[in-house]
């Protein structure tokens, strides 16, 4: 496996942080918080090789086409104070096999850019309450950085496993000497499917207190305070609806179709105006993000949003 699009490079002293889809979208929310805030640049792509295979089909106006390959890319940002300049791997999806030599070649690739430490982002799921602060848990491959995960007061992930390639890309770095963290997001097991940027916040301000990266966190804070919200009301329904053990009579309702066709067409308007302010200024692209994610569409739009980071012509 080979990367197929990569940019001539000179990083200093870089560090990779590697995001898979997964419990709350905390990692991958983390991994697109710093491409957009960073503004990064499109780095590499790896080719999805003999390890991925189609697994649907796309469905539009009842037409059918095939479904495309998960991909895999590289992103840099370049540290204006010379300290270390950071790469992004996103990953679309995880191998269903070959997940120990997936990694390896990750890090293969990474090692011949440079890079010295390997971050990887996770859910944590607890009992805890939505309205409450999300902790981290941490854990390392290495003496010193679990040194350093102490001196932040982390929750250290004691014993237990962690799950797909958020864990074996930091085993395979463990082979091979390569200092390695992985930092997990508390959230509550009762909304495990569903976003919790909380998490994503939390994991987010202890990478950049390590990295000593200055990070503008208002729209991430400002979604995971909407978020709070509506979890906070689900879960006080239910417990109105336990507490009177009596099952509420569901409601179905049927919008006009036209009004269907009139909210979409809102929502388009709405995404290619987000879509052209983020051409303009990258830091707006999580704006773009939040939008896509609210509206369902994220998937749909995926690759049309990682382009934003593409290189710009000279």
């Amino acid at each position: 496996m080979e990367p197929t699009v990569s940019n001539e490079a000179k990083l200093n002293h870089p560090w990779l942080v590697a995001v898979w889809p997964g419990m709350g979208h905390v990692a991958t929310s983390s991994g697109y918080y710093l491409l957009a805030k960073l503004g990064m640049q499109l780095l590499a792509e790896f080719a999805p090789g003999a390890l991925f295979d189609v697994e649907h089909v796309e469905v539009k106006d009842g037409l059918i086409r095939m479904g495309q390959l998960p991909r895999s890319r590289f992103f840099s940002w370049t540290d204006p104070q010379g300290r270390h300049d950071l790469i992004v791997f996103i990953g679309e999806a995880q191998p269903p096999s070959g997940k120990h030599a997936f990694c390896r070649q990750v890090i293969e690739y990474a090692r011949g850019l440079g890079v010295e430490r390997v971050f990887t982002f996770a859910a944590m799921a607890t009992a805890m309450h939505p309205e409450h602060d999300a902790r981290v848990f941490g854990a390392a491959t290495d003496d010193e950085s679990l040194a350093e995960l102490k001196r932040l007061d982390l929750q250290l992930l004691e014993d237990g496993h962690i799950g797909g390639l958020n864990g074996v890309l930091l085993g395979v770095a463990a082979e091979i000497g390569l200092r390695g963290t992985c930092l997990l997001g508390e959230m509550p097991h009762i909304f495990a499917q569903l976003p919790f940027p909380k998490a994503a916040l939390a994991v987010l301000k202890v990478f950049t207190t390590i990295a000593n990266i200055e990070l503008d966190f208002s729209e991430l804070s400002q979604q995971a305070r909407l978020v709070d919200q509506e979890l906070g009301k689900i879960l006080a329904g239910l417990e109105r609806e336990l507490a009177e053990r009596e099952p509420a009579e569901e409601e179905t309702f049927s919008p006009e179709s036209s009004e269907e066709e009139q909210i979409r067409a809102e929502d388009e308007r709405r995404i290619e105006q987000l879509f052209d302010q983020a051409r303009a200024d990258r830091s707006k692209a999580y704006e773009l993000k939040s939008e896509l994610d609210r509206l369902d569409v994220f998937q749909e739009y995926e690759n049309r949003f990682l382009d934003l980071f593409k290189k710009s012509d000279p």
